[in-house]
């Protein structure tokens, strides 16, 4: 049967430009591809992480702010929803789901914790029915896309390899399941079972499903270039994590946002962009400043 990644990876090639390589991506001017690209802001919620879990911000606060800021949408991380790992009640869902329409916001997004490389089978059976439920609470919001993880357990008597295999295994579960449900399930590059590049799309060719794809952390790659490594995951995305800082070579700092902005826009994305800021300083000012700089980067 033939490859699905391959033949979708194949067709978005026809349109892209030629020898498209990450240096290639890395050298291409946003005008080299006329009207490709088309890219809408989203923020994720783990950028208000502290005064959601204390309880002095709620998710209708974070819509608010989401609509004050002109954001297109919004990435709301299951785990900020009352009771969590429970699903909330559609009650919830829904006042959740009218809220934003009402604002003029998109739901981008959710996701969940999950960890597929614990050797545990019973363990990570109760995470792939965690992400079943999750999948049903993300069709009900009218989420497109469920984020999942690859895991932090890498026991020492276990090869990469062999991970990976029973993980292919449950997350082709899951994402028969998101299938059913209209929910794309995708996995996030965190710098834990992925590292890099490579990892992230041997992972995806080995699950080999069209309702399956990458959340590209822009983030978590930490060995060597990292514009080089986004570069060739970008045509795997189904959506992102655009975040304020960048490891070059292990070392932090600030994300050079035209550099990336040419690479997202030479890739030929058309979609969300969530954008997630971490660290100190007020999340309400930091993300509104990151807002900003974005907009200026997309529209250069």
């Amino acid at each position: 049967m033939e490859n699905n990644i391959e033949r979708r990876h194949f067709l978005k090639s026809l349109l892209a430009v030629p020898a498209l390589t990450s240096g290639d991506l890395l050298g291409v001017a946003p005008e080299e591809n006329p009207g490709r690209s088309h890219l809408k802001t989203s923020l994720n919620a783990f950028s208000f992480n502290e005064p959601l879990r204390a309880g002095t911000m709620t998710l209708d606060d974070l819509l608010d702010y989401c609509a004050q800021y002109n954001f297109d949408a919004v990435d709301i991380t299951g785990y900020y929803f009352p009771k969590y790992p429970q699903v909330p009640t559609d009650e919830y869902i829904y006042h959740i789901k009218r809220k934003a329409h009402l604002l003029g916001l998109g739901i981008s997004g959710t996701g969940i914790r999950n960890d597929f490389t614990n050797p545990d089978a019973s363990k990570r059976k109760q995470d792939i029915q965690l992400t079943k439920n999750w999948i049903e609470c993300a069709a009900k919001l009218g989420a497109p896309v469920l984020r999942i993880f690859a895991g932090t357990l890498i026991p020492k008597e276990y090869t990469w390899q062999q991970i990976a295999e029973w993980m292919v295994s449950d997350i082709r579960e899951c994402v028969a399941y998101g299938q059913k449900h209209g929910v794309i399930v995708a996995i996030q590059n965190h710098n834990d079972f992925i590292k890099t590049a490579g990892e992230a799309i041997k992972l995806i060719k080995m699950v080999d499903r069209e309702w399956f794809g990458l959340i590209l952390d822009t983030g978590s790659y930490r060995q060597g270039d990292p514009y080089e490594q986004i570069a060739k995951t970008a045509p795997y995305a189904v959506n992102w994590q655009v975040k304020e800082n960048i490891f070059v070579e292990g070392k932090e700092q600030k994300t050079d946002l035209g550099k990336l902005f040419k690479v997202i826009k030479a890739s030929g994305y058309r979609g969300y962009l969530p954008l997630e800021t971490l660290g100190k300083g007020d999340p309400k000012e930091k993300a509104a400043r990151f807002i900003e700089e974005v907009r200026s980067a997309m529209g250069a």
